[in-house]
């Protein structure tokens, strides 16, 4: 029998799924409603569906969103991440299946309220970490536990947002961190998850430092920048300030953002430098785990270049992951969004290396694949609209996961704000506070 889907929260993110239930996986489920803040970004997605030959589905505002529930088996939650904990656990209280974009929410509330309303509900909650599907990050995970390095000691692991990708999320409602957590909760996530699925280990205690140390308004007033357009949109310097977005020039972003404007005042291209901004750019953050091994982790949302580097030590060895997604950040990159598209960008690179001990180094091959992330998008679509495979990487993520990978976030911006380290309680739904 079809599956029939719900989505709530119709920006930029829900695009992946409903394209593949219009798409490729058509024959997994059909769409049936739609929910958000926004009128024309449903009708977006309703021209969607429709030019793919589809009804046009019902469009239901928030208040409306149990209604929506009873027309169908599962919902897909892409809302503004703060708001995730509400309707998740509203859909498992209805016994619906739920598909929730990272992060699953934004703080140790919310996580122990998605334990709890899962723990009593039939339905099924997947945390979509399409980071696990990429090759070269389940080849990581595919040598640890072949055992290639022996029992995993430490592993170091840095990431560099460039100033295409990073600025961005100091356009949108990402920069307020009462909205998205800050950076070690909305993308940070990702890459803790990565770390606990590679150790299939529980973090147990986290200490960070962080700060925001290049946009924001006071940062760019202590570097002599002069009055800036509080958006981009008709700004004068467009095209040569590479921080200003041309939303219009984008007919999708167009569409979702600058079209449906009139509907709720979000701005989707805000400056960058301007007031407002309460996330940290410049982050810092060690874990222990419960197998006593080691994370160092940082994040920087304002280097030159868009890629990773990742060193995993063990007893008989050591594994190295270095990944260039974008080799530089042409200055009008911002203006056409379209060039920011990382699984083309020109001098893109990937290296994955294992050397046991008294050997040489050795280089692994990365198996390729089409779509995003290097073919990752199509196995995690997969999964969560035709089911998990007997897969013996074990990628799909539970609500589980979800929440470990969140409170090392949460944790982390707490250490950060007291200078003491936070342990996380047995359970990985609440943070014992500092002792």
């Amino acid at each position: 029998m079809t599956r029939r889907y719900a989505f709530v929260g119709l920006g930029h993110r829900a695009q992946m799924y409903v394209d593949a239930l219009l798409g490729d996986w058509s024959d997994a489920g059909e769409i049936v409603a739609l929910c958000d803040v926004n009128r024309t970004r449903m009708d977006y997605y309703n021209d969607r569906i429709a030019a793919a030959g589809r009804e046009r589905v019902p469009c239901h505002r928030p208040g409306e969103f149990g209604t929506m529930l009873e027309s169908a088996d599962a919902v897909v939650v892409a809302t503004v991440d703060a708001t995730h904990a509400d309707y998740v656990c509203a859909a498992l209280d209805a016994g619906k299946d739920v598909v929730v974009e990272k992060p699953l929410t934004t703080d140790a509330e919310g996580c122990a309220r998605i334990a709890e309303a899962a723990g009593r509900s039939p339905g099924r909650l997947v945390v979509t970490f399409n980071y696990r599907y990429s090759p070269r990050n389940s080849a990581v995970r595919a040598l640890i536990a072949e055992g290639r390095i022996g029992e995993v000691t430490s592993v170091h692991f840095e990431w560099a947002l460039d100033t295409i990708h990073g600025a961005d999320y100091f356009r949108r409602w990402h920069r307020d961190k009462a909205s998205s957590g800050g950076l070690l909760v909305h993308k940070a996530t990702h890459h803790f998850d990565l770390v606990n699925w590679w150790l299939a280990a529980r973090p147990e205690l986290v200490f960070a430092q962080t700060d925001l140390r290049f946009y924001g308004s006071e940062n760019a007033a202590a570097r002599g920048a002069g009055p800036r357009p509080p958006r981009g949109h008709g700004a004068p310097q467009l095209g040569r300030d590479p921080f200003i977005l041309d939303i219009s020039a984008d007919p999708r972003l167009r569409r979702l953002y600058l079209d449906a404007e009139h509907e709720d005042g979000y701005i989707r291209d805000q400056d960058v430098f301007g007031e407002g901004v309460t996330i940290d750019d410049t982050m810092a953050v060690l874990v222990r785990y419960d197998n006593r091994a080691l994370l160092t982790y940082s994040l920087t949302a304002h280097a030159p270049f868009e890629g990773y580097r990742v060193v995993v030590n063990g007893t008989a060895g050591r594994i190295e992951l270095a990944v260039c997604e974008r080799s530089w950040t042409p200055p009008d990159a911002a203006v056409d969004p379209t060039a920011a598209s990382k699984d083309k960008a020109p001098g893109a690179w990937e290296r994955l290396t294992v050397q046991e001990h008294w050997k040489e180094a050795e280089e692994v091959e990365i198996p390729g694949g089409e779509g995003g992330h290097g073919g990752g998008d199509r196995l995690l679509l997969d999964d969560v609209f035709r089911g998990p495979s007997a897969d013996p990487l074990a990628r799909q993520a539970g609500y589980r996961d979800g929440i470990r990978s969140v409170l090392i976030g949460v944790a982390a911006g707490t250490s950060a704000a007291t200078g003491r380290p936070v342990p996380l309680t047995e359970g990985g739904t609440r943070m014992s506070p500092p002792a």
